[in-house]
């Protein structure tokens, strides 16, 4: 049996059916979105066994552990060697931060797992930052803190999967910016797969690997996240958030410009910013509106980057928009750049054709 998390599911709740077939990835942030009411998580109950799905077909598998098989639990709910993370972090408020924590290591062993070390326990502790709150009750916390808590706490039990349902959804921005940088460790040190139920597209593009797009309760599309988000369904879920994740590295940092360079495949992305502790490999987005392309090379502008792509798609016209979809010369990587369909009839623009993408913004995902 492989050792992916495997998911045959149909449930239903009132007027509501969740139909899905999927076989995931065994390790990497897996995010889970769609538009509210999709199922998102419902799905992520089901997995837990919060949600009793009932059907002779239903199967739920973790390598080589069956957990659901038809209508019969497998394995029960409580003995399932997962971690959930809610909205709302849930921390006991009778007990310290250190209690909490301590309170989970002692429940994890009925889910089949192993709690981490006294080391590597230190070490979560630590990467989250969570030291000087030990001796806290979870009323003094922030909601960002109780958040990084609710992530220590899950990490020590030392499940096989975790589960994390919004659990930006409740913080400001402010909180969200403080915990995306903790998210991010926690994907690089957390070895088995991470089910990440999100709606909001700058956390899918900064920390997922993989990308499963819910609609009405069942899966619209699915596969690694770049390649998922070329394929364009984006109108119907995203709005104005159609984007492209790239994948490059660190070429040059100008001093005298205060700008970076990020090559993809031997194209040119310039960033501002000077930051010298970015690793050599970074993912960056580029959003479809903040394309403009030309049919030939643009003289002198105040557009930095200026890519030459080849015209691979181009999609339906919907409300007077149109998306491109864009090849990057010598890659597998793509640009989305969104037009108007004034603009494709002035253009006459065809596929294959080469064009000029001016790109007015590039962000780094970090």
């Amino acid at each position: 049996m492989d050792a992916n998390i495997r998911v045959r599911i149909k449930h239903t709740l009132g007027h509501f059916t969740l139909d899905v077939d999927l076989s995931l990835p065994a390790s990497g942030i897996i995010a889970i979105t769609g538009p509210s009411g999709s199922g998102k998580t419902t799905l992520l109950r089901c997995i837990a066994g919060l949600e009793q799905a009932q059907g002779d077909d239903n199967c739920i598998s973790f390598a080589d552990q069956i957990w659901l098989k038809g209508s019969k639990q497998s394995i029960k709910t409580e003995q399932r060697p997962l971690a959930y993370v809610f909205q709302e972090s849930s921390l006991l408020p009778h007990l310290t931060v250190a209690e909490n924590i301590d309170y989970a290591v002692k429940r994890s062993r009925r889910r089949n797992c192993e709690p981490l070390g006294a080391q590597a326990r230190a070490h979560i502790i630590k990467l989250l930052d969570i030291t000087a709150l030990l001796a806290q009750s979870p009323e003094q916390l922030s909601g960002g803190e109780r958040q990084r808590v609710a992530l220590a706490r899950a990490l020590i039990a030392n499940p096989q999967v975790l589960l994390l349902d919004e659990p930006l959804s409740a913080l400001d921005m402010e909180r969200k910016q403080e915990i995306l940088p903790y998210l991010e460790e926690v994907g690089k040190v957390f070895s088995g797969p991470i089910l990440y139920v999100s709606h909001a597209m700058d956390e899918i593009a900064r920390l997922a690997d993989h990308l499963v797009i819910l609609q009405a309760g069942r899966v619209l599309d699915e596969g690694p996240l770049a390649s998922t988000l070329m394929r364009v369904h984006k109108p119907i879920i995203w709005g104005d958030d159609v984007m492209s994740v790239l994948q490059g590295q660190v070429a040059l940092r100008d001093e005298d410009f205060y700008l970076t360079r990020i090559d993809v495949d031997g194209s040119p992305f310039w960033l501002r910013g000077l930051d010298k502790n970015l690793a050599t490999e970074q993912r960056i987005q580029v959003l479809a509106r903040d394309i403009s392309v030309a049919v030939a090379e643009p003289g002198p502008s105040s557009i930095v980057n200026c890519i030459v792509c080849e015209l691979e798609s181009i999609f339906p016209p919907e409300r007077g928009e149109v998306l491109l979809r864009l090849r990057l010369p010598r890659s597998e990587q793509r640009l989305l750049a969104s037009i108007t369909a004034k603009s494709l009839q002035q253009l006459a623009l065809i596929e294959g054709q080469t064009l000029w993408a001016q790109i007015k913004s590039v962000a780094l995902l970090k």
